[in-house]
């Protein structure tokens, strides 16, 4: 084991401070990583401040962080993919049983002994898992990912969750040239959306709730954009959709989008409100439509995202903080007061 430098939350009152943590010495399939960004995404928030009690309780002291780019320092004796000096990037989790049906197919998210990077139980160190907000983490190499050369490394770590939560459905459902995409929200996932669906070659359409937001929405890859609260804005985009993704968290009219769906189109949400919704069986029987809910994707899809955005040079928009800036940060985010995440420059840390 070696002591790393960290930032941690001692309680679900308590405000980030600098500490350290351990980490195990790489071994045979190892990668040891210098973390030069972390994101920071909502889910690190809920974590921290244990809002998921119910389902996924907060073990402290916790140290948050799954969007994770770096340099590779060490490798295992195993390791053939990666070297030292390599760029690599974590997501959202470091390791799965990979021999259920799940990981064989590519779904190693869904396997039920996955590892997340954070807040889950470490079977090589005892407690639980840290995450990102440290100067370096050892993961294995089949959750390490190789990261684009050109791309912005900033803007890059945002990708290993808002990136592939967005990416994931738009392949799932065949979002390319000729298709119709609306892009409901725009925010940390919302103005991912827009870039992706672009970059696909869709008709983009986002719907936002505030006028203000029209410029930077075409700015991002909207063809079009919908104010949802005018109903003749919404009414001339009536069951012509292929595809909407719903990046919303927040209380909405589901019922609304679902009738924007063509025949057999799709309405896909990736956001989390907190009261279940309402929805008339009828909106989707007399189309075939379809509702259904996606969250990130295995690690052979989120190597074709980053692939993907090397490509054609996308990165999200980021403000990228010092890491004695986190609490302040934690606070914007409540409010909605970034353009559109945070990314973390774990130099800072070297100051602590």
């Amino acid at each position: 084991m070696y002591k790393a430098k960290a930032y941690s939350v001692a309680s679900s009152t308590s405000t980030f401070t600098g500490t350290t943590i351990q980490r195990r010495h790489p071994m045979p399939t190892d990668v040891q990583i210098e973390i030069l960004f972390c994101g920071i995404c909502h889910s690190d928030l809920h974590q921290a401040r244990d809002e998921w009690a119910s389902v996924m309780p907060t073990v402290y002291p916790l140290v948050p962080g799954h969007e994770i780019v770096g340099r590779v320092t060490k490798v295992g004796s195993a390791v053939d993919k990666f070297k030292p000096g390599d760029l690599a990037a974590v997501g959202c989790m470091v390791d799965s049983d990979g021999t259920c049906p799940e990981c064989r197919a590519g779904n190693e998210h869904f396997c039920p002994n996955l590892i997340l990077t954070y807040n889950f139980p470490d079977k090589h160190l005892g407690g639980v898992t840290y995450g990102g907000y440290s100067d370096s983490i050892v993961v294995d190499q089949r959750f390490v990912l190789k990261v684009p050369a050109n791309l912005d490394l900033a803007g890059t770590a945002p990708l290993l969750c808002a990136g592939i939560t967005t990416y994931s459905p738009m392949r799932q459902h065949g979002v390319t040239t000729g298709r119709k995409v609306g892009v409901v929200g725009l925010g940390g996932l919302g103005h991912m959306g827009l870039k992706f669906a672009h970059g696909l070659g869709a008709h983009v359409v986002a719907f936002t709730t505030s006028p203000k937001k029209k410029e930077d929405a075409l700015r991002l890859g909207a063809d079009e954009v919908v104010v949802s609260r005018n109903a003749d804005e919404m009414q001339k985009h009536a069951e012509s959709f292929d595809f909407i993704l719903d990046t919303v968290s927040a209380e909405h009219d589901i019922e609304a989008l679902i009738n924007l769906l063509r025949r057999e189109g799709n309405l896909t949400l990736v956001g989390a409100p907190p009261k279940p919704f309402s929805v008339s069986s009828f909106s989707l029987i007399m189309r075939r439509r379809s509702l259904s809910g996606s969250n990130i994707g295995g690690i052979a899809e989120t190597q074709e995202m980053l692939d993907f955005c090397g490509k054609h040079n996308i990165t999200a928009d980021v403000e990228v903080i010092p890491i004695q800036k986190v609490n302040e940060a934690y606070e914007r985010l409540l409010k909605s007061d970034v353009k559109y995440r945070f990314s973390i420059d774990m130099a800072s840390l070297k100051a602590e």
